[in-house]
């Protein structure tokens, strides 16, 4: 055997010793998690809990030995791994697909952990260039547009956020094509988030609220880890993967309160809060992917703090006007164990964020948007897609990063998102 700790599943209770309710005992060799009779799903939550309290211990390495199903392991690693680093599993059964998993979620969570000084937008940007590359290699086309090239090329959205920063916004569109065919058609074009540091702007956070806003593009780093999962999968279809890159900071060329985007499709926005500008980029990036011809499009952000008060931190919220395409959504995330929730959203959300001087505003006047926030940002996004959203599917990342840790995660990136954006771009 190995000279880790052993961590075995049981299916009976644990002895009175430890407890009326305890699932954990010692043995010899190191513990046991008593699941008794539950199901699988219903044992995942436990066996994620438990593998959080041994690590807890101040144990890093475990060799998971006896009969445990993939879903089982990967809860447990779920658990056991934390923002610091440094933890091993031995897989229980030689599984390629936790393997794709761990590399796939571990980029995931790693980059989002990274702090802003070492993941500024150009840098989140070659970073999933070379990730991607590095699953499919001859595979893949990338364009970067750097500063005020974004503004020549019409994306005043990614522009305006950016431009207060030394390190200038970005706007990546990277092709994957295994088919050959440079006339095959765009299955799925990806939206991520990229804001690599968010101060608010002039509607400035306090600092609890900007301490952990490194997370702040952990949409585009959930759309590049889904992209990766989906190719080690053996995705043979196109997608384009669209990051919309930029750091919102202060300074005397900042975007204002009051100030008028006009963007490529003709929608003009009042800025009413600096600190609504997820929304901002990611209408460039769906835009983009309209005028591609994508037949999907799929975004994903860290967007509204409305839908982690809406969902908590075990659920993702789910959007979209084309309601059989929010049921495949959400279809494949009960199939990927993920949580995921759907959240209103109709037309009429387009209108709740009037502006007197614009089309529309980029959020209400008031503290964190108002009532309904999360879905009037999905409304102003679906403003850049088609007319009716046929194909259209918003992920608003309520469960992608923790500030500390709980039960089942340490602080840090969970990478939520990444297992159910991928089998939707195998499936659909």
């Amino acid at each position: 055997m190995t000279n880790t700790i052993e961590v075995t599943l049981s299916g009976q209770p644990a002895a009175k010793k430890w407890g009326d309710s305890n699932p954990i005992s010692t043995t010899v060799e190191g513990y046991q998690i008593h699941i008794q009779q539950l199901d699988e799903r219903a044992s995942l939550p436990l066996v994620q809990t438990s593998s959080r309290k041994i690590q807890g211990l101040g144990i890093d390495a475990v060799t998971l030995t006896g009969e445990w199903t993939v879903e089982q392991q990967w809860a447990f690693y779920l658990g056991f791994v934390t923002a610091k680093g440094g933890q091993t599993v031995v897989w229980a059964s030689d599984d390629s697909e936790l393997e794709h998993r761990k590399l796939a979620y571990d980029w995931t969570r790693n980059i989002i952990n990274l702090p802003p000084q070492d993941m500024y937008p150009l840098a989140l940007a070659n970073h999933a260039i070379d990730f991607i590359k590095s699953v499919a290699t001859g595979k893949v086309e990338a364009n970067v547009i750097i500063g005020d090239d974004l503004l020549e090329a019409g994306w005043v959205g990614i522009h305006a956020v950016g431009r207060a920063s030394v390190h200038p916004p970005v706007l990546l569109s990277l092709d994957y094509n295994p088919t050959g065919d440079e006339n095959a058609p765009i299955e799925t074009a990806l939206i991520g988030k990229g804001i690599t540091f968010d101060s608010g702007g002039y509607s400035i956070k306090s600092s609890e609220g900007m301490l952990t806003m490194k997370c702040d593009m952990g949409g585009a780093a959930t759309v590049t880890g889904a992209l990766a999962l989906a190719i080690l999968r053996g995705l043979n279809k196109r997608v384009r993967l669209i990051l919309c890159c930029a750091e919102n900071m202060i300074g005397g060329n900042a975007f204002k309160l009051g100030d008028i985007l006009t963007y490529k499709n003709g929608t003009t926005v009042e800025i009413v809060n600096t600190d609504a500008e997820g929304r901002l980029v990611l209408a460039d990036g769906l835009f983009h992917a309209t005028e591609l011809g994508a037949k999907k499009v799929i975004d994903a952000a860290t967007l509204t703090g409305a839908a982690m008060m809406a969902v908590g931190s075990d659920y993702n919220a789910v959007f979209g006007l084309d309601k059989e395409y929010v049921s495949k959504g959400l279809a494949a995330a009960e199939v990927e164990f993920e949580g995921a929730w759907p959240l209103p959203l109709d037309k009429f959300h387009r209108n709740t964020c009037p502006s007197p001087y614009a089309d529309t505003a980029n959020s209400r006047p008031q503290k964190g948007g108002g009532m309904g926030g999360a879905s009037n940002a999905a409304g102003f996004l679906s403003r850049f897609v088609t007319e009716d959203g046929t194909g259209w599917l918003h992920f608003d990342l309520a469960g992608a990063f923790n500030g500390s840790s709980n039960a089942k995660y340490s602080a840090g990136a969970t990478a939520m998102g990444v297992r159910t954006i991928a089998r939707l771009l195998t499936e659909d």
